[in-house]
């Protein structure tokens, strides 16, 4: 009997499903001890097909009857609940409500679609009302909100029967702004009443708001009272079910009473049907590319994003506080939340200039007028979600920093046996099994090494750079911290054989390592196979499975050894020009100040080993990229589905392989939904608030470096100014690329332009005069293999590509970190459409 009619405080797990999302919330809640009001569901089985003759008057003539009529049983269960609610009041009124499968759920409110019967007493009237709303789950306007929201057309409905609550001020209050998605405040709505006909979007009701951090009320005076205690039951929820709340409410005799919470589905991220994601919906953050957007420049697959956040997961001591991420996917595209970071660190007391000055090295400095607004979650709480993750973390990096060594020396030839066993895997079960077993654990291990390895020193490394800046300025600073040099003088590297970011004896960057390794290949020291071997899977698209890896092209390294003969210096010469400015600037050091020489070589030392060690583990997380495409495709051939399954997530996959083909249905929307965002530019580097991918370029005034929702970004001013990345004046012709795979239109001895870079960049630097990006930072790949290579470099500019022209005769000084026209194209190359 409890499959036909469940009282909330009988509903277990097991019927949740059955219950609805607001009849499955409700229950939860009213089990929480939260002021809702007692009621019960009927489930879907109370309902039978109508009686011979009777027909819904919403279903088309000879569709199959529907079961919207209850049966005997549901009957003598409904009266015995509501025998048992009344409680000996014979009048007591009740509210009878939908309860659909997907209704008050994360994708879907229904809010107003099906029907709400209020105020009926006795048993038959509650029996008819049951029925009216079941039956309108076949209304036209439910058919298409389902549709719209990519559910089925006819929704599986249960009804919720409450007590009635005899309401003297009914309204809603959003815990998150549902427009702006700002947490500053909880906004609202209320009336006098029943507050049906404002939930019905019928009525609009009395604004008000109440703020952050003690619910402060502005509005109306008569709300004030219940303030507080609407605060706090509000502030609960919101940490309770892990979202920003919906939350419908009554004051009925001076109390307060809970009548739904569901999730605010205009701030809803992820739409599955579509593959679309945008966590800038989620909420008025300060969102930033810079650093991410070098590893992974591109629209991702549904595929890849579902391996980017299993790598987030496991190579960030940190991914959420207080259910907000620091990581998202806007439009495809990888971000991450500045506001979550700064929210952080204003717990751990860090001011909001030390917060900027840490992070300018490695996301860019943050331009005039644009804050970064932080979250109104209460210092108690951060600190409760982030020291025991900090303290979990220093005993993970002791660990694996142990390991590193060892670990980089063995990956390489693990990954090559996985890439053999799973291109023999004969079935399914047999992929599933490897994934389990041997795939997965790799995956998770490299990017446990990768956390490890990017925080070896780091506190150490960045009080070091400050010190050194002080004494020397910017570009002896980065000479010192660059090169295959040690600490110790001109001339000695001894230290360095077998540092831990060493690879078989080699003291370069991995940034650096296809560069060179390509200029082995061209002299005939190495064959293509040990080339591709060693890098083949480095590129401009490393991180993304759909594409293949160097190794799997020929082509694509006929094309690099093409470009690195075109270059005007060989990279030989490059180096030793680097090397003469580590000696000369060490050479300063001692002579200018001897005593912080002999003090700082060790930790220069360590610092270099440690930016070894960081960029070969990096390395090696994304030579496991390549198993993980491998495994994809079997998968694709075993399943004769193909490339369809990079447009699902590792985890439908997985469901694929066991049989359960229901998540094919989403491919076609999917891949619709990856070629359209992927027509459109580059996203800006900075993105404050929400921020949708095609309205925006659709603007004609649309800015490539900064969204602000409000309309209240910075103006771009004519100069282009960026950081100082690599010292060297320059003057030359620009020449302005969007993609790596134009590298070709690169004329030796051009300034390459561009938005951003990354190791795949890496082959044509030789060809370039000096490298200008919009994204980036002192530590970003630009301007650390541009300081290797001795190439002047001025990275994070932010409006470079705006501003300049292929055909631009422009001076570039890395020093300063300024990009100077001199002389405009005669006819400047058209911007690309949208």
């Amino acid at each position: 009997m409890a499959s036909l009619v469940c009282p909330f405080q009988d509903l277990t797990p097991a019927l949740v499903p059955l219950a609805g999302g607001k009849g499955g919330t409700l229950a939860r809640l009213f089990q929480a001890g939260h002021p809702v009001p007692d009621g019960f569901i009927v489930l879907p089985d109370a309902f039978a097909s109508a009686p011979h003759g009777a027909h819904d008057p919403h279903e088309p003539r000879g569709a199959e009857a529907p079961r919207d009529t209850l049966t005997p049983a549901a009957r003598e269960r409904i009266r015995a609940a509501l025998a048992h609610l009344r409680a000996g009041e014979a009048r007591m009124a009740f509210a009878v409500r939908s309860s659909a499968i997907a209704e008050d759920s994360a994708q879907a409110s229904f809010a107003g679609a099906l029907d709400t019967v209020l105020d009926v007493r006795d048993d038959a009237a509650v029996e008819r009302a049951i029925e009216a709303v079941r039956r309108s789950r076949h209304a036209p306007r439910v058919g298409a909100y389902s549709e719209a929201q990519g559910l089925a057309a006819h929704q599986e409905v249960a009804v919720v029967v409450q007590r009635l609550v005899p309401a003297a001020l009914s309204g809603v209050l959003f815990t998150a702004d549902p427009v702006t998605g700002s947490r500053a405040a909880l906004v609202g709505n209320y009336v006098s009443g029943l507050g049906e006909r404002l939930v019905a979007g019928e009525a609009t009701g009395h604004a008000f708001s109440l703020r952050h951090p003690r619910g402060a009320c502005e509005g109306p005076r008569e709300l004030r009272p219940f303030a507080r205690a609407l605060y706090r039951l509000a502030t609960s929820l919101e940490r309770q079910l892990g979202a920003p709340q919906d939350i419908e409410w009554a004051i009925a005799q001076g109390r307060l009473f809970l009548l739904q919470s569901r999730p605010i589905t205009t701030l809803r991220a992820h739409d599955p049907a579509t593959g679309a994601w945008n966590d800038s919906f989620t909420g008025d953050y300060l969102w930033t590319s810079t650093n991410v957007g070098e590893a992974v420049p591109d629209v991702m697959t549904p595929c890849t994003w579902s391996l980017v956040r299993h790598f987030l997961a496991h190579a960030m001591a940190l991914d959420t506080v207080g259910g907000v991420p620091l990581s998202g996917n806007i439009g495809g595209r990888l971000y991450l939340n500045l506001s979550l970071l700064a929210t952080i660190l204003r717990a751990l007391g860090i001011p909001p200039a030390a917060f900027t000055a840490r992070i300018s090295t490695v996301f860019g400095r943050l331009p005039p007028g644009l804050d970064v607004p932080t979250l109104p979650i209460p210092r108690l709480r951060v600190l409760r979600d982030t020291l025991p993750a900090a303290a979990r973390l220093r005993w993970r990096l002791r660990k694996n920093l142990r390991r590193l060594p060892a670990y980089l020396a063995a990956a390489p030839a693990r990954c090559d046996a996985l890439l053999a066993r799973i291109a023999a895997a004969p079935t399914p079960p047999d992929l599933l099994t490897l994934w389990r077993a041997d795939l997965l654990p790799a995956f998770t291990e490299a990017s446990r090494m990768l956390e490890a390895a990017a925080r070896g020193d780091q506190t150490q490394t960045y009080a070091l750079r400050l010190l050194l800046v002080r004494l020397l300025g910017e570009a002896d600073t980065h000479a010192l911290f660059s090169g295959p040099g040690d600490a110790s003088g001109p001339g000695d590297a001894s230290s360095l054989g077998g540092a831990p970011g060493a690879v078989d004896g080699t003291t370069h960057l991995e940034s650096l390592g296809p560069l060179l390794s390509l200029t082995r290949l061209a002299r005939g020291e190495i064959d293509r196979a040990m080339h591709a071997r060693r890098y083949g899977h480095r590129s401009p698209h490393e991180l993304e499975v759909s594409v293949p890896r160097p190794g799997e092209d020929p082509s694509f390294i006929d094309r690099q050894l093409a470009a690195l003969r075109d270059a005007p210096v060989d990279v030989d010469t490059l180096l030793a020009r680097q090397r003469q400015a580590h000696d000369a600037a060490w050479a300063r050091l001692r002579a200018l100040h001897p005593r912080v020489a002999a003090a700082v070589r060790g930790p220069l030392a360590r610092a270099r080993d440690a930016a070894r060690a960081r960029e070969a583990a990096r390395s090696e997380v994304v030579r496991i990229f390549w198993p993980l495409r491998a495994f994809v495709l079997r998968a694709g051939a075993l399943t004769g589905r193909g490339d369809d399954l990079f447009f699902l997530s590792i985890e439908e996959i997985l469901t694929l392989l066991r049989r359960d083909t229901s998540p094919l249905a989403f491919v076609p929307a999917r891949r619709d939904t990856h070629a359209r965002q992927s027509g459109l530019p580059s996203y800006p580097a900075l993105i404050r608030g929400r921020f949708d991918p095609f309205q925006w370029a659709r603007d004609p005034r649309r800015r490539s470096d900064i969204f602000d929702a409000r309309g209240s970004a910075p103006l771009p001013s004519g100069a282009i100014q960026g950081f100082p990345g690599a010292a060297g004046i320059v003057e030359g012709l620009a020449r302005v690329l969007t993609r790596a795979d134009d590298a070709a239109q690169l004329q030796p001895g051009e300034i390459l332009v561009t938005t951003i870079t990354n190791v795949g960049w890496t082959p044509l630097f030789p060809r370039a005069a000096a490298i200008v990006t919009d994204i980036g930072a002192p530590l970003s790949h630009a301007a650390i293999v541009a300081r290797e290579l001795g190439l002047p470099a001025v990275v994070g500019c932010g409006n470079a590509t705006m501003l300049l022209h292929t055909g631009d005769r422009v001076r570039v000084d890395g020093a300063r970190g300024t990009v100077e026209i001199l002389e405009a194209a005669a006819h400047p190359r058209a911007k690309p459409a949208a």
